[in-house]
């Protein structure tokens, strides 16, 4: 059975180098280490991507020159088979901090310190990366300048930490039961939550797969929540008044190592708009809903969640440019 501990340190190196380069050097080590066929999916504005020099000009050098110095701040590195086609994927969760001097996507620089939560997903064939998914929080960055695009939120807001329990940067080679007994048990909470009326699992079946005192670490926008009872009442609830006819369309990516596991969808879910979620107003419009879940098993449970929404292109859908949004509040 492969251990990936190979495609660990690939990616640790391309990490490595892609974060001290000079920003005139972020293509050619994104050409190092990519395959003549990358495809790299990221959040709204920039979407879908193949060429590296568009990649680094679009995506990476604006934000290294915005956040600078760069530091990434890993709170979950971890490896395995992909069980929806057998492809091995390295997962990367944490942070991205610098200190915000220069705008980015139109947010105004604070000249402070400023963490930008994000998850990355790489696919690795033949010692190359030949696939990533890269989902940020735009609209946390967006509040860490002072600026509040959206309606108040349902959950908490602050800085996301990682696992309580401190042991998710997996660099050495986990038990492969523990990690089929984690992907067995996120498999059946996912069956339960698709198969629940509108995703609305009532609180004895959440118990099945979930400790009573579970995190959900949700989107800004959303916010986060403790316990099964409050998730029900801040996330679960809200999101089940305020969306119809909710679809389940799979994921690209699925696995698990050690107690962790995580996946992401291209998009994951599909919906109607049927008033009041986030605030905001019915559209009645069909939506596309890409999310990354990241979890943690404690025992034969699921203790902790943490969830990125690409909230930018959800709104995009009803016709919210938040950003547009975020320029007005600026000129203003």
């Amino acid at each position: 059975m492969a251990d990936f501990q190979e495609q660990k340190a690939l990616v640790r190196r391309y990490h490595e180098e892609l974060d001290a380069a000079s920003t005139g050097a972020l293509k050619g080590i994104i050409d190092r280490y990519v395959s003549a066929d990358y495809l790299w999916r990221g959040v709204h504005p920039f979407n879908e991507l193949t060429n590296t020099e568009e990649l680094a000009d679009r995506v990476w050098r604006p934000l290294r020159e915005a956040l600078s110095p760069i530091q990434r701040r890993h709170d979950i590195f971890m490896a395995g088979s992909n069980e929806i086609d057998g492809t091995g994927w390295v997962i990367s969760m944490g942070h991205l901090m610098g200190l915000f001097d220069k705008p980015w996507l139109g947010i105004p620089a604070t000249g402070r310190m400023a963490f930008l939560r994000y998850a990355e997903f790489h696919r690795i064939t033949n010692g190359r990366i030949s696939s990533t998914g890269f989902f940020c929080d735009i609209i946390d960055l967006m509040k860490q300048a002072g600026l509040v695009p959206l309606p108040a939120q349902t959950g908490a807001e602050f800085l996301v930490p990682g696992p309580r329990t401190h042991d998710g940067l997996m660099f050495q080679r986990q038990d492969p039961a523990e990690s089929q007994k984690t992907l067995d048990l996120v498999n059946r909470m996912c069956d339960d939550l698709v198969h629940a009326e509108g995703f609305q699992a009532p609180s004895r079946l959440l118990q099945r797969t979930w400790h009573d005192d579970m995190i959900w670490f949700g989107p800004s926008g959303i916010g986060s929540t403790y316990t099964i009872e409050r998730y029900q009442a801040q996330h679960q609830g809200p999101f089940r008044a305020g969306l119809s006819n909710i679809v389940f369309n799979g994921h690209v990516c699925r696995f698990a190592e050690g107690n962790y596991a995580g996946w992401f969808g291209w998009p994951n879910l599909t919906m109607n708009s049927s008033g009041g979620f986030m605030g905001l107003p019915a559209t009645g419009k069909k939506l596309n809903m890409r999310v990354v879940d990241m979890y943690r098993r404690e025992g034969d449970k699921l203790a902790e969640n943490w969830i990125f929404i690409d909230m930018l292109y959800w709104m995009i859908q009803q016709d919210i440019d938040v950003l547009d949004r975020m320029r007005s509040m600026v000129r203003a």
